[in-house]
């Protein structure tokens, strides 16, 4: 456009002379950002970071701050996920909510029947036995790898979520109805 004699100014103009002939009560306002090849993002966003809009400027900046590495388990109960030493965890979604199930109780030994009752109480699913409790919580346990040891065996009674220095647990900003 420079090279053929075409400003910033000519092509803002004729926008307004468009929008004019279009709409010819309306009043127009323009604003024109240039912003470097490659920044990404929505349109709106890079306009509003090139005209240096205070939110844009923060909310880059936010986002351009690498995460710490975490260490240890994560477990994420507003996002529903799992992370073991950073990595996120191959869990299935009645393994996830199994282990939430234990969390929010934590501390607190829970029966199998107690389990079945609270995951599998929708009746979508058919209602397992108290066995097949032992089965999921064996491949919980299996896909936590090294920290297996968070899902503890109440012999004769069920299972308990026991906190270690090394597992964090993420909640919503506003409590879980779940929470006991």
């Amino acid at each position: 456009a420079a090279a053929a004699g075409t400003t910033l100014a000519a092509v803002v103009e004729q926008l307004k002379s468009l929008t004019a002939q279009l709409v010819p009560t309306s009043e127009t306002y323009a604003a024109v950002a240039v912003a470097a090849e490659g920044s990404g993002g929505r349109d709106v966003d890079v306009v509003r970071l090139a005209l240096q809009d205070r939110s844009a400027v923060a909310a880059r900046k936010q986002a351009e701050k690498p995460e710490p590495e975490e260490t240890g388990v994560v477990i994420d109960i507003s996002r529903k996920r799992v992370t073991l030493d950073g990595e996120p965890a191959p869990l299935t979604y009645k393994e996830f909510e199994l282990l939430q199930f234990l969390v929010l109780r934590e501390g607190r030994t829970v029966d199998r029947s107690a389990i079945i009752d609270g995951l599998w109480s929708d009746g979508e699913d058919e209602t397992p036995n108290e066995r097949t409790i032992d089965v999921h919580v064996r491949r919980l346990r299996s896909k936590l790898g090294a920290f297996e040891e968070i899902v503890r065996t109440v012999r004769g009674v069920g299972y308990r979520f026991d906190r270690h220095a090394d597992v964090a647990v993420r909640y919503a900003s506003t409590p879980s109805p779940d929470l006991f």
